[in-house]
């Protein structure tokens, strides 16, 4: 980003183009902050058990609810948020926030709705439910493959982009190199592993992300005269160098309004309303991993709970987030507004819009020393969980899920080296996507996670409502209509990105059902779309009889269903952490090698490490430090008898609640969506 080469016109405010200078204080608020998540995280590390599926991505299901609630923001809220959400604000205004708001009623539906079937079906994956509740095996499949696509194209490689701009703005290296870097600082905190570990670090970062942007929130609105201050200078960021004949450079009227007239508005309010919905279900109820925060939770009144404080989280980023876009755009309007595409280029290497660095730009700018390097930490460490936690749900779908089709003997050595060999693929994939986020929705980086997740998800949300609240929905009507719903959401994908929407001053001649046809109105259709063809496909087909339903639906939870525990021929499961029958028996090998059992119990694949019978003396440091990073387990661990092992089952698949807590996690719902429903009024 050089001023050198700037022609004629006006030259843009030097502030934008600077660097943030770090000061010896910033850089040990940053050391000191890395050394104390780390330390979080292999202390709660150290405290889980990460051989077991239980312990490793359940947390051993001993979570109460304000990590957890901390945890589903953290999530959520990564450095992509900070990017692309405050970049959405700079360029359109208050509307993107709705995002943010409408998550709190999904959050609701999270735990009053979606947890108690999944809790009382036994199930630890999403893909695995949908197996229990249609039978069969191809559903499993091709949800495992969908999760992976939108993990790569929605969450890991923005997440990695979102990231690599910041650092890129921040300190002034090259995107690929901070690309890099972030993924070798991953690799390192991914060594702490386990859900525990996860969880705890993310409740920290929680704390200290909300702290940091709400500093650089009060010194944005004091930089700018407060909120009214920002309506009289966001509607004047006008940049100097504009397009001739155009209207694109100025701000848009409905700034300051949520809802936004349906046919022109840039987010109209049925498809922010209702569109949204569909797109945040997905997100909250039916992914891997947002619902295994809820999974985690000892009970289901602390799985409420962590969804209420998760809600009122989540109310905060439009204050902390949206609107300091919008003080970036009103502070540098040359180089946050900029329109014409080679004063944009020369501001940030984007030639369609320079949304994207808003928030970078006022932690660069804004932020006093020490707090400005808190802030870049908060930013990366964010990053790295969320990460963290894609890269851990993704690698283990794969191995578990797909690679144990192809390969049912596969050795324990094996799955290690497949697991980590496909995150190292997810991360090359997500590196060569990145140029495609740049170019795509004219820089908007929020708006390309949020169109692409309107393309392929409106199917799974559909079949995931349908399986809860419909008993009459089976195995053909829900596999043939998602693979309909891929299929055209696909179509509609390539589309958006074979014909580009215009810059500034060009004239849009894509076709009528891109240029005319909002993603969140094609999110309503194809959710619509998704729904008959099941329905219609199931009516015509055998129905699933009543008594192989178990407790799978909304309808059903409370049933008494014996074949939900474990059976007389089954053997117990290792121990008392052994939250799911899916945790198959250990037995000895006569030679004493670590050789792998790989077994589907109940539908659910899991892979266990034999233990030997001459204890751990025999291995060698190094084999020790293996076994401790893969999460081997080198001690033999107690067994449970049948009965023990039933009354765990039955605790465990428990959806009773304590009548007090019950009422209490209802009433703390009700005050939550009142308030959401006062915000959305009140800006609407």
């Amino acid at each position: 980003m050089d001023t050198g080469n700037m022609d004629n016109a006006t030259e843009a405010p030097s502030t934008g183009l600077k660097h943030a200078t770090f000061e010896i204080p910033d850089i040990i608020v940053v050391v000191v902050y890395f050394v104390f998540v780390l330390a979080v995280g292999i202390w709660s590390s150290v405290r889980a058990s990460r051989g077991t599926v239980g312990g490793y991505f359940l947390a051993g299901r001993t979570m109460t609810w304000w990590p957890i609630g901390a945890s589903l923001m953290s999530s959520n809220v990564g450095s992509g948020l900070f990017v692309g959400m405050a970049g959405s604000g700079a360029a359109g205004g208050l509307a993107v926030g709705g995002f943010e708001w409408n998550a709190s009623w999904v959050l609701v539906a999270l735990g009053w709705i979606f947890v108690p079937v999944y809790i009382a079906s036994g199930v630890v994956t999403m893909p695995e439910y949908l197996e229990k509740r249609f039978g069969g095996h191809r559903i499993r499949i091709y949800m495992s493959v969908l999760s992976l696509i939108l993990y790569i194209f929605t969450k890991i490689s923005t997440d990695i982009y979102s990231g690599a701009l910041f650092i890129q703005v921040s300190l002034g290296w090259n995107i690929y190199l901070s690309t890099v870097i972030l993924l070798v600082v991953t690799a390192v905190y991914t060594v702490a592993g386990g859900l525990t570990a996860v969880i705890y670090t993310d409740t920290l970062q929680t704390v200290i992300m909300v702290v940091g942007a709400f500093t650089l929130m009060f010194i944005s609105f004091n930089e700018i005269g407060w909120y009214s201050g920002l309506e009289e200078k966001y509607m004047a960021a006008i940049p100097k160098i504009i397009v001739p004949n155009t209207t694109c450079h100025l701000p848009r009227s409905d700034a300051f309004h949520m809802l936004r007239d349906p046919i022109t508005g840039d987010l109209p309010w049925p498809g922010l309303i209702f569109g949204l919905t569909i797109l945040a279900t997905w997100v909250w109820c039916a992914d891997q991993v947002i619902v295994q925060r809820s999974l985690s939770a000892k009970n289901l009144s602390h799985a409420k709970g962590g969804s209420i404080v998760g809600g009122y989280l989540k109310i905060l980023p439009m204050f902390f987030v949206v609107l300091p876009g919008m003080i970036s755009r009103a502070l540098y309007p040359d180089e946050i507004g900029c329109v014409h595409p080679e004063e944009c280029q020369k501001f940030c290497g984007i030639d369609v819009s320079c949304s994207n660095v808003a928030y970078p730009m006022l932690v660069i700018t804004l932020m006093p020393v020490g707090l400005k390097g808190l802030m870049i930490a908060v930013i990366m460490a964010a990053l790295m969980s969320s990460l963290t936690s894609i890269f851990n749900s993704a690698s283990t779908i794969f191995t578990l899920d797909i690679w144990l089709r192809i390969r049912r003997n596969a050795k324990e050595q094996e799955l290690m080296i497949v697991g980590r060999v496909f995150i190292v693929i997810l991360v090359v994939i997500s590196i060569l996507w990145i140029p495609i986020i740049q170019a795509a929705n004219s820089g908007l980086l929020f708006d390309y996670m949020q169109s692409v997740t309107s393309y392929l998800s409106p199917p799974v949300t559909a079949t995931f409502v349908l399986a809860i609240f419909i008993k009459r929905v089976n195995e053909p009507g829900a596999f043939w209509s998602l693979l309909i719903g891929l299929l055209v959401g696909l179509i509609r994908m390539i589309m958006d990105f074979v014909y580009q929407a215009p810059n500034c001053g060009e004239e849009d001649t894509r076709p009528s059902v891109l240029k005319n046809v909002h993603y969140l109105y094609f999110a309503i259709l194809l959710f619509g779309l998704t729904s008959i063809i099941c329905i219609v496909i199931s009516l015509c087909t055998q129905a699933i009889p009543d008594d192989k339903l178990g407790r799978m639906t909304w309808w059903t939870r409370k049933r008494s269903d014996p074949t939900l525990f474990l059976k007389d021929e089954m053997e117990p499961s290792k121990d008392i952490g052994a939250i799911s029958s899916t945790i198959p028996p250990i037995e000895k090998e006569p030679e004493g090698n670590l050789m792998p059992k790989v077994e589907i119990l109940q539908d659910s694949c899991s892979v266990q490490e034999e233990k030997t019978s001459r204890g751990t003396s025999t291995y060698s440091c190094w084999k020790k430090l293996y076994f401790w990073f893969c999460g081997i387990s080198m001690q033999p661990e107690a067994k449970l008898s049948k009965v023990e092992e039933l009354k765990l089952q039955r605790k465990l698949t428990s959806i009773e609640e304590k009548p007090l807590w019950r009422n209490v996690c209802n009433v703390n719902a009700i005050i939550l969506l009142a308030i959401n429903v006062f915000l959305w009024g009140y800006f609407g």
